[in-house]
């Protein structure tokens, strides 16, 4: 059975402006790391009002950790010539938490949907090259619990397993909340179910 895919691919930070021309249209194209719509919006806004003057701003974006959320939209350019092409880029660059937007400045002659659909695509793509792409793991993270003198046990499978401590609690009853990539999560949960004194619950 394959395995369940336990990384997505994002950027670290803003992309520079970068500008493509075409036939006397400009095309400035950004991108964002973003983590919800709202973050979007704002991006966006800044966008209109500091480019007021430009005819369009399209844009495609997409969220989830399982790229389960996308967006794009041709703001007055005809269907499916903006958005869509933008999108296509953070396909192929297999982004995710990411906005590319475009703002078109109009320069009089009429590019035809083909030209359009090419123009977006190649400005997209300029952006996401202009930026650090970096790949991250799924993390689960889980509540370990136990009682003070278990405290070497539990650190010591948590140091074998090199598992990532989030947080702590030390007291005489003593929690230890710990990250664990998803393909592994299943493995870890089950060692520390099978071993005396120290009970393990997922963090809701």
């Amino acid at each position: 059975m394959e395995s369940e895919k336990d990384t997505y691919k994002t950027i670290t930070r803003a992309s520079e402006e970068v500008v493509y021309r075409e036939k006397g249209s400009r095309f400035l194209a950004y991108a964002f790391p973003v983590v919800s719509e709202t973050e979007i919006e704002e991006h966006l806004e800044k966008l209109r009002k500091e480019h007021h003057k430009a005819r369009h701003v399209c844009y495609a974006w997409q969220l989830g950790k399982n790229y389960d959320r996308y967006r794009a939209n041709d703001d007055g350019e005809p269907a499916n010539s903006a958005g869509m092409p933008i999108y296509g880029q953070l396909q192929a660059f297999e982004l995710t938490n990411t906005l590319v937007a475009v703002v078109r400045y109009f320069g009089g002659t009429k590019l035809g949907v083909g030209g359009l659909i090419q123009a977006y695509k190649i400005a997209a793509q300029m952006a996401l090259e202009n930026c650090r792409i970096i790949e991250k793991t799924i993390d689960k993270n889980y509540i370990l619990s136990f009682d003070y003198p278990e405290m070497d046990l539990a650190m010591r499978m948590i140091k074998e397993e090199n598992l990532q401590i989030v947080g702590q609690k030390m007291e005489m009853s003593c929690e230890i909340e710990i990250s664990v990539r998803k393909k592994e999560s299943e493995r870890i949960r089950s060692l520390f179910e099978n071993t005396y004194k120290i009970t393990i619950k997922e963090k809701e």
